[in-house]
């Protein structure tokens, strides 16, 4: 074979491998960016709010700690209270394994769940409980990292503070770096959360 042959055959092989490489491009490109998943759970992040002792608190002051939270509101009348039973009774049964996991009441009505409000309602359930609310800007925001839906539900004609606070009812284990670990519905008694929390925790 002469060398002018051999110079286009390798010639014209490089073209054959760029206009591979151009169409295997094109083809990545218009499908848009690739995106690589964790597999973790968007639920949770960066969060400004008042403690039940009106002082400003962040979600880096629960860290090195478990957080066992819950949203809803002090006027509640039955599921709130509730829920919150199932949390003191559940870390009850935790025993010494509680002492690293705190639990938070966050309010989604901070119309009238001021902090004086939070501090006589969660001293009705687990020592240590901490009540959390804000304003209706800051709630907003945290209700979003943690995928809550709330909503006023006011009567027609009923005064403006009179009204029931429609809310997802779930209960979030976070871990001490602040990360979502397991989330527990509205029905799980006390036995299975506290062996929920434990299993999840052991894991």
């Amino acid at each position: 074979m002469k060398k002018q042959q051999k110079i286009i055959i390798i010639a014209s092989l490089l073209v054959a491998v760029l206009l591979v490489g151009f169409t295997t491009y094109q083809m990545r490109t218009s499908q848009g960016p690739i995106v690589r998943t964790s597999g973790a759970a968007l639920i949770g992040g960066n969060f400004e709010l008042l403690n039940h002792d009106g002082k400003t608190i962040t979600n880096k002051d629960f860290h090195g700690k478990y957080m066992l939270i819950y949203f809803g509101y002090t006027f509640c009348p039955d599921v709130c209270p509730t829920e919150l039973q199932v949390m003191t009774g559940a870390l009850e049964l935790l025993g010494d394994k509680a002492k690293n996991i705190q639990p938070v009441f966050v309010s989604v009505d901070p119309e009238r769940d001021t902090p004086a409000v939070m501090k006589d309602y969660v001293s009705n359930f687990y020592p240590g409980m901490i009540g959390l609310t804000g304003s209706a800007e800051q709630i907003s925001k945290v209700a979003k990292l943690y995928r809550v839906y709330y909503s006023k539900a006011a009567e027609k004609d009923a005064p403006a503070d009179e009204y029931a606070m429609d809310h997802s009812s779930i209960v979030y284990l976070m871990g001490p770096d602040g990360s979502f670990v397991k989330h527990f519905s509205y029905g799980t008694d006390s036995e299975k959360l506290a062996k929920g929390i434990t299993t999840a925790i052991k894991g």
